[in-house]
């Protein structure tokens, strides 16, 4: 897994060895990021179950302001750290080991770009967006991201909160990709 843009283009990135943490492939990410691409620069992100931070990474590479990285697993968190020193972009980011719901609530900014990935066959994702909601840091121009395989509930569960639309959704294999706004 590599940074694909930016300054830190072409940087290998360290990833965690665990079954509970699953890298988002890179042509994933490359197409992610293509379709975000005048959505970045100045950007404030949140990578929520970030595994290895690559996708908070990459948007810091492209020019995003500032980057809120959380995950759990504390060996994850040590991997985002090493990685963003690697880069030379730590001083833009801040690591949360953390529970999501209280690194949400951690949170003083309004978000602009929000990647949800969190571990497959758990329902974490629309309990995120609740809770973002709930502490006022999305804004009418936020973007959320969803990476699931399970795309029939999420999609389903996304559809159950109010004020939220879903405004597109790509395939990539056994990846999907939802985009989510403010109604």
């Amino acid at each position: 897994m590599r940074v694909i843009s930016g300054l830190a283009r072409g940087t290998k990135l360290k990833t965690i060895e665990s079954n509970t943490t699953r890298p988002t492939l890179d042509r994933v990410k490359e197409s992610l990021f293509n379709i975000l691409q005048d959505k970045i620069k100045g950007a404030v992100v949140l990578d929520l179950f970030a595994g290895s931070g690559a996708l908070g990474i990459e948007a810091l590479s492209r020019g995003a302001q500032r980057a809120y990285f959380c995950d759990k697993n504390l060996d994850a968190t040590k991997i985002i750290k090493e990685n963003l020193i690697k880069t030379r972009l730590l001083d833009r980011a801040l690591i949360f080991n953390d529970d999501y719901i209280n690194a949400i609530r951690k949170i003083k900014d309004k978000l602009s770009l929000i990647f949800l990935d969190p571990p497959y066959k758990l329902d974490f994702a629309a309990n995120a967006i609740k809770e973002l909601l709930k502490q006022n840091l999305i804004t009418k121009d936020s973007l959320i991201i969803i990476e699931t395989d399970e795309i029939d509930r999420d999609i389903e569960e996304v559809q159950k909160i109010e004020n939220i639309e879903i405004i597109d959704k790509r395939k990539y294999g056994r990846a999907n990709l939802i985009f989510i706004k403010l109604a």
